[in-house]
Order: structure tokens, then sequence, then C-alpha cells
């Protein structure tokens, strides 16, 4: 097939480098920044520097930019892109995108189908791209409404390119459990880490500090715009995790090591049960 990359940041990067490892497609990579779309040429993670007219050429479009980014570029150039082909997408987020992207593909007459490569890095842009990315990781497709043959057409290309499993779910669950599985990690990540005692903690830090202070090193613009779009599950987490705190916080505040204790079995219970 031929596929298009759109946004040849860390994912779109990782989908071209992936696809010329493990597959013999042909990559269409686009982006915003022509000297990032030279690089990824010269790196060999692309075979040729598309525009939005190459569009037409795609059996496949992956837009790899930020949720509102997605929504903007296929307004502004949906007409390029032939009609019957797929797109999708790898935004974090789905209840507040894929209206409006079901919507545009009917205006231009192309199939869309939602997904989420659950892979990343703390790092950003090409540079840090990787083609063993998704090796193993969980790909996530809302299907939207799309045909079954599109749907087991993006589910049978992330196999391709290394991913170990592939979830079907609608927006609305998938923002639900994004919102624990991802999102809340990373307030929880930078609220620890904004405590004044944290650029003293060389010296006094293994792995515990490493562990919980990691995703802190965070694309402020992109995760912002992530956390407001999905504001309502995100706010029922933080408020469940508030109270866990706050019931940790009293037990220790009132030297109660019954009710301490309790809470922490409770906690290392779930951790052993689940066995990961």
């Amino acid at each position: 097939m031929n596929i298009a990359i759109v946004g040849l940041g860390i994912i779109g990067g990782s989908y071209c480098k992936a696809l010329k490892a493990h597959t013999a497609h042909k990559v269409i990579g686009l982006n915003r920044t022509p000297a990032t779309a030279q690089k990824a040429l010269e790196a060999g993670a692309i075979d040729t520097i598309g525009t939005p007219e190459s569009l037409a050429e795609a059996d496949i479009t992956i837009l790899c930019m930020y949720p509102q980014a997605c929504i903007d570029f296929l307004e502004q150039n949906g007409q390029y892109i032939r009609k019957g082909s797929i797109v999708t997408d790898a935004a974090g987020i789905k209840r507040a995108i894929c209206p409006q992207m079901v919507e545009l593909s009917k205006r231009f007459g192309y199939i869309f189908v939602g997904s989420h490569p659950m892979a990343g890095k703390e790092k950003n842009g090409f540079d840090v791209s990787d083609a063993d990315l998704f090796m193993g990781a969980s790909f996530i497709i809302t299907p939207c409404g799309a045909p079954q043959q599109a749907v087991g057409t993006v589910a049978s290309l992330a196999l391709d390119i290394g991913f170990g499993s592939v979830k079907i779910t609608d927006p609305e669950e998938h923002d639900r459990m994004i919102a624990f599985t991802s999102q809340l990690p990373h307030v929880l990540a930078c609220a620890y880490v904004l405590s004044p005692s944290c650029p003293n903690h060389r010296g006094f830090s293994a792995g515990s500090y490493r562990d919980v202070s990691r995703v802190a090193n965070i694309n402020a613009r992109l995760w912002s715009e992530l956390f407001l779009e999905n504001r309502e599950p995100l706010i029922e987490e933080l408020q469940e995790l508030n109270h866990n705190l706050n019931a940790l916080f009293d037990a220790i505040k009132n030297n109660d090591k019954e009710t301490l204790a309790d809470l922490l079995e409770k906690g290392h219970s779930v951790k052993q049960r689940l066995g990961e």
C-alpha cells in the first residue's frame, strides 16, 4: 500500500521507521517543517516527501498531530484525500474529536477509523523516533462506524509493525480508561515534582523517585489540550485520587497505624492480584 504519515514527530516518525523496517509499503511523509521531512527522507524513514495533493495516492493516511490539528488539517486538505481510502489518527483523546472526524469523512468521501498507539517517550521530535517504539504495545481502535474491512486493515497494519495487541472500544470507554492509565499519572508526576524538596533529590533518590517523576518530563502544550478535552473523566479520576490521598493523609496525621496498614495492604493486594 501507499501510506501517508502526516506529522513526523516521535509518533509519526516511529510509524515511518516501523513501516520501512517491517513492511514493504511505500511511505509518504508530510510535515509542517520541511527540514524535518528532508531529515526523514535522508534517514530512509520515508520514500518521498509528500504534499496535501499527494494524499490522493495514499491507501491509508495516518494523522500524527495534536487532536485539534488533525481536525484542522482535514478541513483544509480533505479534498485531496482519495475517496474510499482510510484515514486514521494517533490522538490520545477520542470523544472530543471523533464526531467531527466522522463528519469530515462523510463530507470528503474517505473512511475514518479512530486509533491510538499506546506508546511513547518523555522526549519529542523525529530525532527520538524509533522503529521499535511500538513493539509489544497495545493499539486501540475506535471504529466510529467504519466498515469492518477498514477496521481490519488498520488492525492488521498495527500488528505488522510490532504492536502486541489490538483493543477495540468506543470513544467513551477509551477516554474514561485513558484518564486513569495515562492522564492521571502525568498529573500526579507533575504535582509530585512541584514540591520544593524536588531540586534537592540527588543523593537521596533511587527507583521510587525515578518511577513516579518520569512522565513529568511533559510536552505542556499537548498535554494541556489532552487534559482539557478529556476533563470530565479526568476530574472523576482526580476526585478518586484525592479521596484516597486524604484517607492516607488522615491516617498518618492521626497516628492511626491500624487504618494506615489496612489502606497500604489494600493497595498492595490490588497490585499483586493484577500481577503487573
